[in-house]
C-alpha cells in the first residue's frame, strides 16, 4: 500500500489539489448565495383574508433589511384605455361645510407629524413586516371615480370593461442609493354585479436589476417633479401629452394642405 502510494504520489497530490478546489469553489459560491440574498430586495403583493374583489391588498416585505416605501401607483386598464394613480396616500373625503371645519380643527404640525402613518402608507416596512393598502375593491372604486365613470355596484355602466389592475411599488431598500420596485397584475372578471380577483402570475415580480432600477430612478424623478395636488395627475399628464402631440399633427396636416 505504502509502496502504491509512493510510486503515485504525484497524481495523489494532483487530486487533492483538485478537490481542495472544488471544495472552497462551493463554499465560495455559497458564500455569494447568501451576500446576495442579503443584499436582494423581495417584496410581495398579494391578497389578504378573502379571494374575491373585497380582498386586502397586503404588501409585505420579505427582505433582509427594512424597505421604504416611495410610491404605490395602481393602474386600472379597461376597453377605453388606462387609469394610472398615485395611491400612496389615503382618500381624503369632504362634504359641504368641511372646509370652515378644516380651519376650526386645524391639527398642529407636531400632530401631523404623530399622525402621519394615519394619512399615507409612505414609510419604512420592517423585516418580516406587513401594510395594507385597503381592499381591491376601494382602489378600482377610487380610480373610477376620479375618472368620473358611473358604477352600477361594484362594475362600470354601459359598455365600459374592467380588464385588468396592477400595482407597482417604488421603494429604497436599505443603504442602497438606486430605488427597487415590485409589482403584480390581477385580472378582474366579471360575476354577476362584481368582479371576480384572479392574479395574473403565481408570484410577485421584483424590480431590482440595474436596467429596472435605472427605469425605476427616472420614474421617480419624473413623479418628483409633478404637481400631486390631484391624485390622476398621472394620467392627466399624459393626457395632456397626447392632446399637445394631437394638435402637433393637425397643425403639421393644415399647413401640408
Amino acid at each position: 500500500m505504502y509502496r502504491w502510494i509512493a510510486e503515485h504520489h504525484q497524481v495523489l497530490s494532483v487530486g487533492a489539489s483538485f478537490g481542495s478546489l472544488l471544495v472552497w469553489l462551493v463554499y465560495a459560491q455559497l458564500l455569494y448565495l447568501g451576500f446576495r440574498r442579503q443584499r436582494s430586495p423581495r417584496l410581495i403583493i398579494n391578497r389578504g383574508r378573502n379571494k374575491d374583489i373585497n380582498a386586502l391588498c397586503l404588501i409585505s416585505n420579505m427582505s433582509a433589511e427594512s424597505v421604504f416605501i416611495e410610491y404605490i401607483i395602481a393602474e386600472l386598464e379597461t376597453s377605453d384605455g388606462t387609469i394610472a394613480m398615485d395611491v400612496t396616500d389615503f382618500e381624503q373625503e369632504y362634504n359641504e361645510g368641511d372646509e370652515d371645519d378644516e380651519q376650526r380643527t386645524r391639527p398642529s404640525q407636531t400632530q401631523l407629524s404623530l399622525n402621519a402613518t394615519e394619512n399615507t402608507r409612505q414609510g419604512p416596512i420592517e423585516p418580516g413586516g406587513f401594510i395594507h393598502i385597503g381592499t381591491f375593491c376601494e382602489l378600482v372604486q377610487r380610480l373610477a371615480r376620479d375618472e368620473g365613470i358611473q358604477m352600477a355596484g361594484d362594475v362600470p355602466q354601459g359598455t365600459l370593461e374592467f380588464h385588468r389592475l396592477t400595482l407597482r411599488l417604488i421603494g429604497i431598500y436599505g443603504p442602497e442609493h438606486m430605488p427597487v420596485g415590485a409589482e403584480r397584475s390581477f385580472d378582474l372578471r366579471v360575476s354577476g354585479n362584481q368582479f371576480g380577483l384572479r392574479p395574473e402570475s403565481w408570484d410577485t415580480k421584483q424590480l431590482a436589476s440595474m436596467r429596472q432600477r435605472w427605469k425605476l430612478r427616472k420614474t421617480v424623478e419624473k413623479l418628483n417633479a409633478m404637481d400631486f395636488s390631484s391624485s390622476s395627475s398621472l394620467r392627466r399628464v399624459d393626457r395632456e401629452e397626447d392632446i399637445d402631440n394631437r394638435s402637433a399633427a393637425e397643425g403639421a396636416g393644415k399647413t401640408g394642405r
